[in-house]
């Protein structure tokens, strides 16, 4: 069922809580996912950085054209099977690509070739999409950014921004020179750079008169260009025949409510900034009268949405907290960037499909892609469909149902993802994102990410209990989880406390049943950050009651990979908690790493020793330990991430084998049994690339199992969850 949203409600409502039939409706869902660093020639270094930024589609939609600035190149994707793209090469260009469009069989690219911020140059390039060459280029004039192409392809716009440097004086403005729009006559997909005309903006804006710089640029049916001035929070209205500027006025400002402005490690929707500039980055054009905007800010603004304008300037609709609201609900709410611009709405793209026009909004910061509905009157937000990291552009194309987004960020040398290009299509069907959303208490969301640890309900089925680690660590927190909605929904959260106060110094990797009503959490500890290794044992309230610290022979050789899970073993007098170890302690420990053993009533520790699989590249730990009928299970795990993730396991130990020896002494080896290979599972879930941290397990009342993985609070990650349920056999 798909809930629309009103402007007024937005905030106080849920993405498509209830499940459908497969044929009720049309959705997008992703079909497949592309690393770009796949375009690397053969010759070149595989650790290069590589990006996809502004993105493009030929038009029989069977080739993507993608802009890569760090590479200097243009890449190709062949995705005449849209389940499977193939790499089909790449192109270097002689400066930074910054956009890209094509015309006919041609690819228009503009490039930046400047010498310096202060000596801003560019080009525009020709490009045989077939042979993949440079047929021949355009002198700019200054430092391009986005390109455009009318829809009669006889002309193409190019936003000439001349950008600011952000080191010189501040990064206040002006900073000249001032940039300008070029207009090129185009035929047969061949500019004529001899009828290259300048169209000046100087004089129009509030914010630096003398010193425009535009940013992006959309074109519709009638040739009027649509133009963003995001630093000097404008907007201007171009007849692209004439060059005459037919309107401009100011992108104004936002007063919000309900937001998150401190970066303090908690996620707190009570906030406000009043006046906010909108700053807008890109404009898309929803028919030949409104255009929409996505605020994303640049020095002094940024609203955290995106407004929908008519061409003299009035405001039609206002997104305010609501897309951003709707992210938090998704755990891809960017705490660290709560007192900048929040998710940072950035790209734009617009397509109809089945009769219906959409328009698609990218937030940068929150890896994801808001789908929503055009009703010509007040939008209706249908999806957040994820995405790799940091969303730039996106290219729709109905024609075959599609649509792809460029994701920008590549993490390759912090060992981290790559950057991707995403293909969705649009079918019949569920929607498979989100997998676990929080609900709406008192006109926000419950902010959540970065999930570490699992336990199931001890009395009602389908109820869980989730921590989130240090991402948050002013803002410990354990989450009710109630997976028998779809998606599995956050309905409640209770803040861990110390004497009444959010407690602090707190790494919450793993969470187990007291059996009194509170629980048990395993901190994992950083000794370089004063956090300490430790245990402690919460009431219903979330009072902290007991701190368990660990013994010092426990402690020789510790790293900060401490305790990835605990397990409770027993009752009363006889319980025992289990913790898993996540990585090798010291030298003697090479391919073991412990499963400690505490008893609270005689406070008595132990361990033993579990036997870790090697590693093909990185490190393998442990990340997860329950208990389940007459075994713990663990899971185990690697570092990688995407086509380098080879170990994301379950492996089970009879419970009778854990026969804990004194720490300090000889350990016993216990043996292990694999039990279930997650990364199917990765992979299929979304059709994403497979993540890194899968890091909780376990089994609700009824027996069945259930899994979810740590986005890291969206910090360089795609803030991606994925919370699913394991079919496993013979655990009962």
């Amino acid at each position: 069922m798909t809930i629309r949203f009103s402007h007024a409600a937005l905030t106080a409502a849920l993405l498509a809580s209830v499940a459908v039939p497969a044929s009720a409706e049309q959705v997008f869902n992703r079909i497949s996912s592309f690393a770009v660093a796949n375009n690397i020639p053969a010759d070149a270094d595989k650790a290069s950085v590589t990006s996809a930024e502004i993105i493009t589609a030929t038009e029989d939609g069977n080739m993507l054209i993608y802009s890569d600035s760090p590479f200097k190149s243009i890449g190709f994707i062949d995705i005449t099977d849209a389940k499977a793209p193939k790499a089909a090469g790449s192109l270097k260009m002689g400066g930074e690509p910054t956009s890209v469009t094509v015309a006919g069989a041609k690819a228009l690219v503009a490039v930046n070739t400047s010498e310096s911020k202060q000596k801003p140059s560019g080009k525009l390039s020709i490009v045989d999409i077939a042979t993949q060459k440079e047929e021949a280029s355009c002198e700019l004039g200054g430092q391009p950014d986005s390109i455009a192409l009318s829809h009669d392809k006889t002309f193409a716009a190019i936003a000439i921004e001349n950008e600011r440097d952000e080191d010189l004086n501040d990064g206040i403005l002006p900073q000249m020179p001032a940039g300008d729009l070029v207009i090129v006559q185009v035929k047969d997909g061949v500019a004529d750079c001899a009828s290259i005309k300048h169209v000046t903006l100087t004089g129009l804006t509030e914010i630096a008169p003398e010193d425009p710089e535009p940013e992006f640029v959309s074109i519709n049916d009638n040739g009027e260009i649509a133009l963003t001035l995001q630093e000097n929070n404008h907007i201007v209205i171009i007849d692209g025949k004439t060059g005459d500027v037919k309107s401009h006025f100011s992108a104004g400002t936002v007063d919000l409510e309900g937001i998150d402005t401190k970066t303090d490690g908690a996620l707190k929707f009570t906030d406000k900034q009043e006046g906010r500039k909108r700053e807008p980055d890109a404009v898309k054009w929803l028919d030949n009268d409104r255009i929409v905007v996505a605020n994303e800010g640049d020095y002094e603004g940024g609203s955290r949405g995106f407004t929908i304008f008519d061409k003299t300037g009035k405001v039609l609709y206002e997104a305010g907290n609501t897309f951003e609201h709707a992210i938090a609900q998704l755990g891809h709410y960017p705490e660290k960037r709560s007192k900048a611009k929040g998710a940072e709405p950035e790209g734009l793209e617009v397509g109809t499909f089945g009769g219906q026009r959409y328009f698609f909004v990218l937030a940068e910061r929150a890896s994801i892609v808001g789908v929503y509905k055009d009703t010509g009157a007040e939008p209706v937000l249908t999806q957040l469909l994820p995405s790799g990291i940091s969303p730039e552009g996106a290219v729709a194309i109905p024609g075959r149902n599609l649509l792809a987004t460029a994701n920008e960020v590549d993490l390759v040398e912090d060992g981290g993802a790559r950057s991707h290009v995403m293909l969705y299509e649009f079918a019949e069907g569920e929607k498979a994102y989100p997998m676990l959303q929080s609900a709406i208490v008192d006109g926000a969301p419950i902010g959540w990410g970065a999930l570490s640890g699992l336990v199931g309900d001890a009395e009602k089925d389908g109820i869980l209990y989730a921590v989130s680690d240090s991402v948050y660590g002013n803002q410990p927190s354990i989450f009710t989880i109630d997976a028998t909605r779809k998606p599995a929904e956050i309905t409640d959260v209770l803040r861990v406390k110390r004497d009444g106060q959010p407690a602090q110094k707190l790494d919450i990797e793993g969470i187990t049943l007291d059996g009194k009503g509170g629980y048990w959490l395993a901190s994992e500890g950083n000794s370089e950050k004063l956090v300490p290794h430790a245990l402690y044992n919460v009431n219903a309230k979330g009072e902290i009651k007991q701190e368990i610290a660990l013994p010092a022979e426990l402690l020789k050789g510790e790293t900060r990979f401490g305790f990835e899970g605990i397990t409770a073993i027993g009752t009363g007098e006889d319980l025992t908690l289990w913790m898993a170890v996540q990585r090798e302690w010291g030298k003697s420990e090479k391919g073991f790493v412990k499963l400690v053993s505490y008893k609270p009533a005689s406070k008595e520790w132990g361990a033993v020793h579990y036997p870790l699989e090697k590693a093909e590249s990185g490190w393998v730990g442990l990340s997860e330990i329950t208990a389940h009928g007459e075994y713990v299970y663990i899971i185990e795990r690697d570092n990688q991430i995407g086509d380098a993730a080879k170990l994301k396991k379950l492996y089970r130990v009879a419970i009778a084998d854990l026969k804990a020896a004194p720490i300090g002494g000889e350990l016993p080896v216990v043996a292990k049994q694999e039990v279930h290979d997650f990364i199917p599972d990765l992979k299929s879930a979304t059709n994403g690339y497979v993540v890194d941290k899968l890091e909780g397990f376990t089994f609700d009342k009824s027996g069945k199992a259930y899994a979810v993985t740590d986005n890291d609070g969206v910090d360089d990650s795609s803030g991606e969850t994925l919370f699913f349920q394991v079919n496993l056999q013979g655990t009962n």
